[in-house]
C-alpha cells in the first residue's frame, strides 16, 4: 500500500503532481484546506489512472490541525506507507514591504515554510524506518533571486531550500532524497493575477510554463531514478535568470 502525500494538491501544479504520481503506481493522499470540490475533482482524476486516493483536510500551517489529522492518519494506518512527500502548499499574498501587513507575512511564511516543517516532520519517521523515501519541495523562482513586492513569498521560499539542503544531509544515508524545484511563471490559479503579455517577454522562451511541465520534473525526482539526487534544486523557468 504505497501512498503519496501531496499538500495543496486540489489545483494547479498540485492536481499535475498528484495525477503524475498516480501514474507512477501510488495511491494519492490530497490535502487541501478549503476548495472540497477541487479537492474531489482531482480525487476523481486520481481513480481514473487506476488507482485510488483520499482526501485530507488540513491548514498545513496549523500545526494542531496538521497533527489531528495527518498524524492521526499515520496512527490508524500503520500498514500504509508513505514513500513520497510533495511539499506543494503555499500562497502569495504580494506588497512592497513599506505596505506589507503583519499578517501578510506571517500567511505566507507559514503556508510554506511553517508547513514544510510540521508535515515533514511527521512524515520523514517512517521512510527514516523503511529506509526509503523521496521528499520533494515547491519553491520559486522568487526564493532564488528574489522578486520585488514578494519579499514575504521570497523569504519563505528561500527558507525552503535552505532547509531542503539540510535535511537531504541528515536523512541521505538512511535512503531518503530530499530536493526542490523551483518553478518560474507557470501558468496556474497563482498566477492568473500577473500580466502574461507583458511578463513573457522576459523569458527566453517567450511564454510562461505548464504544470505538467513542473509535475513531470518532480515526478523523476520522486522515482527511484532519481536514487543519487539529493540536496539539489532544479529550476523550471524557460531559461529565465535564477
Amino acid at each position: 500500500m504505497k501512498y503519496a502525500l501531496v499538500t495543496g494538491g486540489s489545483r494547479g501544479i498540485g492536481r499535475a503532481v498528484c495525477l503524475k504520481l498516480a501514474e507512477q503506481g501510488y495511491n494519492i493522499l490530497i490535502n487541501y484546506k478549503s476548495n472540497e470540490t477541487e479537492a474531489q475533482r482531482t480525487l476523481e482524476l486520481v481513480r481514473e489512472k487506476g488507482t485510488d486516493g483520499e482526501l485530507m483536510k488540513f491548514d498545513v500551517s496549523d500545526k494542531s490541525a496538521v497533527d489531528s489529522v495527518l498524524g492521526g492518519w499515520l496512527e490508524t494506518n500503520k500498514e500504509k506507507i508513505i514513500e513520497v512527500l510533495v511539499n506543494n502548499a503555499g500562497i502569495r499574498q504580494d506588497s512592497l514591504m513599506i505596505w506589507m501587513t503583519d499578517e501578510q507575512w506571517k500567511n505566507v511564511l507559514g503556508s510554506s515554510l511553517d508547513g514544510f516543517y510540521y508535515v515533514t516532520r511527521l512524515v520523514v519517521n517512517g521512510m527514516l524506518t523503511k529506509r526509503y523515501g523521496r521528499i520533494v519541495n515547491i519553491v520559486s523562482l522568487s526564493g532564488l533571486k528574489g522578486m520585488p513586492g514578494q519579499t514575504n513569498y521570497s523569504a519563505a521560499k528561500a527558507g525552503v531550500i535552505g532547509a531542503t539542503k539540510a535535511l537531504a544531509q541528515e536523512v541521505a544515508r538512511r535512503g531518503v532524497t530530499v530536493n526542490a524545484v523551483a518553478p518560474g511563471f507557470i501558468r496556474t490559479d497563482m498566477t492568473q493575477d500577473l500580466k502574461e503579455a507583458d511578463l513573457k517577454n522576459l523569458i527566453p522562451m517567450q511564454r510562461f510554463g505548464e504544470a505538467d511541465e513542473v509535475a513531470d520534473a518532480v515526478a523523476f525526482l520522486a522515482s527511484q531514478k532519481a536514487s543519487y539526487i539529493t540536496g539539489n534544486v532544479l529550476s523550471i523557468n524557460g531559461g529565465l535568470y535564477s
